[in-house]
């Protein structure tokens, strides 16, 4: 039993360590973002492939609704405590959301000069693939309506954004990555969403080992 309760406490604070370093990244992607710095991690040859505008109106749209919310909330609630919670986690989800979107902005895909390939989807997701482990890429419009970046049973892993994706890479072996909440998984082929494809496309299959 103290085992147990040792293992719950020690998946708690790792729970806990992961919540506030992605609250610390989002923050630094906010600051980037509106400072106009410059995309993260695209190292000097580096192509990066941008997937936030794909997204834009959905993300606007959202902190629309959430400052309407707040406005409503903070009008309509008449106890002190309540409304004072309420306030601080609606101002905190109007930040959240918009920081979301900064943290996809400033951290794009990248595809590295030497032929690696880097699917992140803002600080919550950093796939990394090493040089020559594509085999194939081609432009492939779908729209799934799976979790992000999990993995069915053809070991098919979807980056959607905006309900679509437009790139399907296929790895001469599988990848071991880290998922949003922690979980690990392996992939052989990622589908995601590239704003502007064809560039991406044309630089992959340059590097792209045999099909």
């Amino acid at each position: 039993m103290t085992d147990l309760r040792n293992a719950h406490r020690a998946g708690g604070l790792k729970t806990v360590r992961r919540l506030t370093v992605h609250e610390a990244l989002l923050a630094a992607g906010f600051l980037r973002w509106v400072t106009r710095r410059g995309p993260h991690g695209v190292p000097d040859g580096a192509l990066p492939v941008p997937y936030a505008p794909g997204q834009a109106a959905i993300m606007y749209g959202f902190f629309f609704v959430c400052v309407v919310e707040t406005v409503g909330l903070a009008l309509v609630i008449p106890w002190p405590v309540v409304h004072a919670v309420t306030l601080v986690l609606d101002i905190w989800g109007c930040c959240f959301v918009i920081a979301l979107h900064a943290s996809c902005v400033v951290r794009p895909h990248v595809i590295g000069a030497e032929g690696s390939l880097r699917l992140r989807y803002g600080a919550l997701l950093d796939i990394r693939i090493p040089a020559g482990r594509v085999a194939s890429v081609r432009l492939e419009r779908k729209f799934p309506d799976g979790r992000m970046a999990a993995v069915d049973g053809n070991g098919v892993a979807d980056l959607a954004v905006g309900g679509q994706t437009t790139v399907t890479v296929e790895l001469s072996e599988p990848v071991r990555y880290v998922r949003a909440l922690g979980r690990p998984a392996e992939a052989r082929v990622f589908r995601f969403y590239a704003d502007d494809p064809g560039p991406a496309v044309a630089a992959l299959r340059a590097v792209a080992g045999p099909a």
